[in-house]
């Protein structure tokens, strides 16, 4: 059985199956911000989409980060580096993709265990 995840009118969806959540892509909420801002905001979005699934960011189990433009990867990582809890960062995977709105700098999905 698959339950779905009322995520709220801004967060995209995220659905729980066997145990584990899947996190559509999160975007920013700040289209003119820096990348480190764009960052931190999607990982606060993580971060509250899965409390609602009931897991947290120690329990993710993979990461998928698409940037707008691979320049921003240093300023991306120092906003995760200080977001990830040492010791358990899950396997992540970083490229370069055009996004679907061009004020984004980055769209993070992510799946972890409930």
């Amino acid at each position: 059985m698959i339950e779905r995840i009322d995520a709220g009118p801004r967060m995209s969806e995220a659905c729980i199956h066997n145990g584990i959540a899947y996190l559509a892509g999160q975007i920013p909420l700040t289209p003119d911000a820096d990348i480190e801002t764009q960052t931190r905001e999607v990982l606060a979005e993580i971060d509250d989409l899965l409390a609602k699934c009931g897991s947290s960011k120690t329990r993710i189990l993979r990461a998928q980060i698409f940037l707008a433009d691979i320049a921003d990867f240093a300023g991306m990582n120092r906003a995760w580096d200080a977001w990830v809890v040492p010791g358990e960062a899950p396997a992540r995977a970083t490229v370069e993709a055009r996004l679907a709105n061009p004020v984004w700098k980055v769209e993070i999905v992510v799946t972890a265990v409930v």
